[in-house]
């Protein structure tokens, strides 16, 4: 029986390491992490969740495909006197479909119609960010912060948001990229006479 032992496994996005305890490396293959990401995002109570696959060069890596806010921390957001709007929908990126769920707090009681449309405008806006992205790229604008801000700059317009941000964000399906073939030109001859 072959010892456990420590192996360090490269992270896709955050240019770490993280430590696993294995008997081999194939063995890790497929395995599921779990990942407190709560200092990378600065206090925000949060879990990921990285798969462990293998690149193009045969070499290891964890890849994320959920990230969560975790329940406590939205609790502890939402005060008295405001109201909150959730949605959940499917977004294609390049090379992925994604479950996304914003979550937006308003600072004082609105109408539902103002509800509706931060909602409507939040899809519209999720939908226009991610279209031209990959998974990874995703992934890293929610680590840096770059969606939450550009939902919250467009938003405001609406109605000024306490707190907006994505609740949860995870893989559904993953796809391979497609090659574009070159279109084929069609070469007419015509007959001399």
């Amino acid at each position: 029986m072959a010892r456990k032992k420590f192996y360090q496994i490269k992270t896709e996005i955050l240019n770490s390491n993280i430590p696993l305890y294995v008997e081999s490396l194939e063995e890790a293959e497929g395995k599921v992490i779990k990942l407190d990401t709560t200092r990378i995002l600065k206090g925000k109570s949060s879990e990921s969740k990285l798969k462990i696959l293998k690149d193009k060069d045969g070499n290891l890596v964890a890849k994320f495909f959920n990230f969560k806010i975790l329940p406590f921390y939205m609790k502890r957001v939402v005060r008295k006197g405001t109201n909150y709007v959730e949605d959940s929908f499917l977004v294609e990126v390049k090379n992925a479909q994604l479950r996304v769920k914003p979550f937006l707090l308003t600072r004082k009681k609105v109408h539902r119609s103002v509800r509706k449309a931060l909602r409507n405008k939040a899809k519209e806006l999720i939908f226009d960010f991610f279209k031209t992205k990959t998974r990874e790229q995703v992934f890293n604008s929610i680590f840096r912060g770059e969606i939450q801000k550009y939902l919250n700059t467009k938003l405001r317009k609406i109605y000024p948001l306490a707190f907006c941000d994505i609740r949860v964000i995870e893989v559904k399906k993953t796809f391979k990229f497609k090659k574009e073939e070159p279109e084929k030109k069609e070469i007419k001859v015509e007959k001399i006479k």
